[in-house]
């Protein structure tokens, strides 16, 4: 399998009409890392994508795949492949034909493409069930087949636009890890498109996150997780508490924060029991949302009510001020 190559986007800019989708992004793939794209909905993460893929043009910019301009080449010629949201399967191939259909278009003969096939299938562990029709599988079945007829182009770069989007939350999962280990096994550039930041923190060495057509912030998840730049990923990770702090803002981690005789005066809205954790929700006097998630033990010693004045407390060195 292809390992060590670089890819880099250069002012790339994609309009649609008036409308921007994406503005002027300036990004590095480190070679052989597992990169998430994460932000909401119309952020410009997925025409980011189709861009790399050669499935949508560029109106600006370039991208170039080991040294090498690929904008204007043609999905097959630069050297990447994509796992669409839908798996996209032929429904009278075989799953054997369907992971071999590429090499069919290129001519290569029945024999050799089917070698090349099971050698795949038995990447994701789908041997078994080659001779099956794509109606016979399960969604996550479905989603090995799609992965190795992606894979069997031995793409330099391997495209996911929301892979796990249609599997119930107890494969997806399952397939987040399996996803991890055949990333780390090739050893090839996976960029894949999530809008769910449990997702990206699961699986990215690297997560950039898009919001409103550019990148807010981009870098290792502990670093964007534990030292977001701006209130968008502060808020958009998760986890975190947006305070105004000496005229600027400030975040606090929920697991930060604990409910103390001394400390900032709030009210409870609302408890939700979380199992390990409960979560309490409370607004300061200043209008502040402030979430304290408590250890199980220490809010049942002394439990809270909706509607009871609380004081809030963390370690000054949890707080991290924000740039933007």
């Amino acid at each position: 399998m292809a390992k060590g190559y670089e890819l880099e986007l250069v002012h790339l800019t994609k309009r649609y009409g008036e409308t921007v989708a994406v503005h002027d992004l300036n990004h590095s793939f480190a070679p052989g890392s597992y990169v998430c794209l994460l932000g909401p909905s119309g952020c410009g993460k997925s025409s980011t994508l189709r861009m790399i893929a050669g499935h949508e043009d560029v109106s600006d910019g370039s991208i170039v795949l080991d040294g090498q301009d690929v904008s204007w080449m043609t999905p097959a010629q630069r050297g990447t492949a994509m796992m669409f949201q839908s798996y996209a399967l032929f429904p009278h191939l075989s799953v054997r034909d369907n992971v071999a259909f590429s090499l069919r278009m290129k001519g290569v003969d029945k024999d050799t493409r089917h070698k090349r096939a099971n050698e795949l299938l038995d990447l994701v562990d789908m041997t078994h069930l080659a001779d099956r029709l794509p109606t016979q599988l399960s969604g996550g079945q479905q989603q090995r087949v799609a992965l190795a007829r992606a894979l069997i182009t031995e793409p330099k770069v391997l495209l996911l636009d929301e892979p796990l989007s249609a599997l119930d939350p107890f494969l997806r999962i399952r397939m987040r890890a399996e996803l991890k280990k055949l990333q780390r096994e090739l050893g090839i550039t996976f960029i894949h498109v999530t809008h769910g930041q449990d997702e990206a923190l699961a699986l990215a060495d690297e997560i950039v996150v898009m919001n409103n057509a550019v990148i807010e912030q981009a870098g290792p998840a502990r670093d964007v997780w534990a030292a977001p730049r701006t209130e968008f990923v502060a808020r958009f990770i998760g986890g975190h508490n947006v305070i105004a702090l000496d005229g600027g803002k400030a975040t606090v981690r929920a697991d930060a924060v604990t409910l103390a005789a001394e400390g900032m005066p709030a009210t409870v809205t609302a408890v939700e029991y979380q199992g390990a954790s409960v979560a309490v929700t409370t607004r300061t006097d200043g209008g502040d949302e402030v979430l304290a998630l408590l250890p199980e033990d220490q809010f049942f010693a002394s439990p809270k009510s909706p509607g009871e004045a609380v004081r809030l407390n963390w370690d000054e060195g949890r707080l991290h001020r924000l740039q933007a």
